[in-house]
């Protein structure tokens, strides 16, 4: 069940969960026994951790969240202001939060995954903190380089308020924070989107792109798997597909390339 507290959905494993059930959950049920698949399985002491993106909400990683939970991992579905401050500032406000809610189910493992900008807020907490308990990190559509769509767009009126300060802070030159935080140490599996539907965005990014980032611009040294997906940036994190190759890094520390 939810936590009450505000900006945190931290689920517990439901040992009872079927692929079945009243007329009223056909629905739900038919969608998770599609995402989990049979080969994974999961410690009960495993956590994760979901940061979403820029401008969205933690209800933006519901179906990854649930997906989780069937899989029976603790989930801390991490909401937090994204637009309100700085990546420094959000970083371990956010993280942070992620962290100690997983420790304090006692996780003997913490994984994360991340959409957008949140695996950058996980590349800036990890430069300045340690987590023994970390196991393998997925960053869906992260702008590990940076965007050219902050370059291009910063000047236009109205776009540092869309944007704010973090969202400036993700440009291609050598002073954006992505470009600052160095190769990856940690095990990190990169999922990026090849599809647009923002033809005006997209006019600002080498092909093939997402509609806000770039596919090598998601690249980072030093990860461990990257995998092209034929979604958009504003919804690759709600596909069954996805979300399949996200549950399979966290078991195996690689991607299914090679589906059945």
């Amino acid at each position: 069940m939810r936590a009450p507290s505000a900006g945190l959905g931290l689920l517990k494993p439901k040992s009872n969960l079927r692929c079945a059930g009243g007329a009223s959950h056909v629905v739900r049920m038919l969608l998770l026994c599609v995402i989990a698949t049979p080969s994974v399985s999961i410690a009960k002491d495993d956590c994760v951790v979901l940061l979403h993106g820029l401008g969205r909400s933690a209800n933006s990683m519901n179906r990854i969240e649930e997906a989780m939970v069937a899989k029976n991992f603790d989930v801390a579905n991490i909401n937090y202001p994204s637009r309100k401050n700085t990546i420094e500032h959000l970083a371990p406000e956010a993280v942070g939060r992620g962290v100690e809610a997983c420790k304090k189910q006692e996780a003997a493992t913490i994984h994360f995954v991340t959409h957008s900008m949140g695996g950058i807020l996980v590349r800036q907490f990890m430069a300045n903190n340690q987590v023994p308990e970390l196991g393998h990190v997925v960053m869906i559509a992260p702008p590990n380089q940076g965007s050219e769509i902050v370059d291009n767009w910063r000047n236009v009126p109205g776009y540092v308020a869309i944007s704010g300060p973090a969202g400036l802070q993700l440009g291609t030159d050598d002073a954006s924070v992505p470009k600052t935080l160095g190769p990856v140490k940690f095990s990190v599996g990169v999922i990026a989107g090849n599809r647009t539907y923002n033809l005006i965005f997209s006019m600002s990014l080498p092909n093939p792109d997402d509609g806000r980032v770039s596919v090598a611009k998601t690249k980072v040294e030093g990860m461990s798997d990257f995998i092209e997906m034929p979604h958009t940036h504003s919804f690759i994190m709600r596909s069954d597909d996805v979300i399949r190759q996200a549950l399979h890094f966290l078991e195996f520390g690689e991607f299914q390339h090679k589906v059945p």
